[in-house]
């Protein structure tokens, strides 16, 4: 039998799963055509969380456009927006497990592109908060991890996610490091009208490049492919083929229930809610820097349009500096443990780069308060770039091993984790700029990394404090000590 199973190029590793004895399948296709596929798909993943950002860049002059105050604008559009970008992708993955996953993607960014559209135009602010959303809710889905496990044999996945992950957790970053030069000399509806522009150009590559991945590897046989052509591209991209195709895959109520079925599992459960914490707490940094920094002493540093735009290239180098690290981190992790246990893996192994990445965190958000605090420029950029290496180290190692948990689950992991990023950060716009006024920046990201600064911090926040100082703790150790016992 061991003779029979198909090897990776060097002969060193056995393909998982293994490719069929059809062109057709993805595992089948040439570098190139996967690594288009992947480009597509890493482009698709910056949308949601590019758009979003959007508003960051623009707040101020949305404030004075629609009269009204930048802690609006933020409570309105940013974090409801937020919100339902976690909500957008547990619907969508219903649909692509039943009707693949190009129609899914190729309507939803459709949807999205026309309510930026509607967002760039809104008279008013109700018009605009209510286009914000639905641009979240239709943009965001999670179709990356589905396509790297659909067409990436196991052995890649790890490298080629950490490039997918950089995509979405470095896209916030972008759209206030670009529009923010731009909103500071035009107005903030050229930089929506440029975003709309950015989604009409994935949408234009999904429809003309991207091919269906999904591959139904369980049928013996099968079905006999009547259309082909410019015809079977175009019934493939809006849905007919998947329609066609929906009666031999899960029916509706495996599907309706499938999320449920992976989030209940402690193996799943514990990490993804330390996960939510740790990048939670850097969607609530993303949404509030620009106050700090844009607000006048002594809350924040009082920076002009163009040095708040300019300050937003920090996180987008510690992320590619995050996704070099760990794409050598993980496969270095990982063949050392294949080494170890005798030629076998144990998902529990991906785990040991958040050792790597937790003290970087609690590092880069420390120093990050005791900047806004102090309004020390240095400390702030420092600060925020340790921040964001380790949450690029840790998420994807969380991506990695909740997927390798799952592999026929990869559309619904990936719906949940964000899920439970969006809305852990969604609601810490809410609360980081009053209590840092308060109490101070330094106490605020302190007990946020679960640091007592003080005794007085204990004492106002000792249920948080030891919510978050136990999740590292429970979460990691307990899964690699308990993970194979709970799978």
């Amino acid at each position: 039998m061991a003779s029979r199973l198909k090897l990776s190029p060097d002969g060193l590793k056995v393909l998982w799963p293994q490719p069929a004895d059809d062109p057709n399948d993805p595992q089948n296709w040439t570098d190139f055509r996967k690594t288009v596929h992947l480009i597509i798909i890493t482009m698709s993943a910056v949308v949601p969380d590019f758009d979003s950002g959007i508003g960051i860049a623009s707040i101020f002059s949305l404030a004075q456009t629609y009269d009204t105050t930048s802690g609006v604008i933020n409570d309105l559009t940013s974090n409801w927006s937020i919100f339902l970008l976690g909500w957008g992708g547990i619907f969508w993955v219903m649909l692509m497990r039943r009707y693949g996953r190009l129609p899914v993607l190729f309507w939803s960014q459709l949807f999205a592109f026309a309510f930026l559209v509607g967002a760039t135009l809104a008279p008013n602010l109700a018009t605009f908060a209510g286009m914000r959303c639905l641009t979240a809710f239709f943009g965001q889905v999670v179709t990356g991890l589905y396509v790297v496990t659909d067409i990436f044999p196991f052995h890649l996945q790890a490298r080629k996610l950490n490039i997918w992950t950089s995509g979405f957790v470095i896209s916030p970053f972008l759209s206030p490091f670009v529009f923010g030069f731009l909103v500071a000399r035009a107005s903030w509806r050229w930089a929506y009208a440029i975003g709309s522009i950015y989604s009409a150009i994935v949408l234009f590559l999904i429809a003309f490049f991207m091919e269906e991945t999904m591959y139904d590897r369980h049928l013996a046989l099968k079905p006999l492919q009547i259309s082909t052509g410019l015809r079977y591209r175009f019934e493939t991209l809006i849905g007919v083929t998947g329609h066609k195709m929906a009666k031999y895959r899960p029916r509706w109520p495996e599907v309706l229930v499938a999320s449920l079925d992976v989030a209940w599992r402690p193996q799943f459960f514990f990490v993804v809610f330390f996960e939510a914490l740790v990048f939670g707490f850097s969607i609530g940094v993303n949404t509030t820097n620009v106050v700090f920094m844009g607000s006048s002493p002594p809350v924040g540093f009082g920076f002009s349009q163009y040095a708040v735009a300019g300050a937003y290239a920090t996180p987008i180098v510690a992320v590619l500096l995050g996704e070099f690290i760990g794409r050598y981190v993980n496969e270095f992790i990982m063949d050392l443990h294949i080494r170890k246990n005798g030629g076998f893996f144990e998902a529990e192994s991906r785990l040991w780069t958040c050792y790597l990445a937790m003290p970087l965190y609690i590092c880069g958000f420390l120093t990050l308060g005791a900047g806004i605090q102090n309004l020390n420029e240095a400390a702030l950029i420092i600060g925020w770039g340790i921040a964001f290496v380790a949450i690029t180290l840790n998420t994807v190692a969380v991506y990695a091993y909740c997927n390798d948990c799952f592999p026929r689950r990869a559309g619904e992991v990936s719906a949940l984790l964000n899920f439970a990023r969006s809305v852990g950060g969604f609601a810490v716009a809410y609360f980081q700029v009053p209590w840092a006024t308060k109490s101070g920046a330094l106490m605020v990201f302190g007990v946020e990394t679960a640091q007592v600064i003080s005794l007085d911090a204990l004492e106002e926040s000792d249920d948080f404090y030891r919510l978050v100082i136990g999740m590292f703790f429970i979460a990691v150790p307990m899964t690699q000590l308990k993970g194979s016992y709970f799978r």
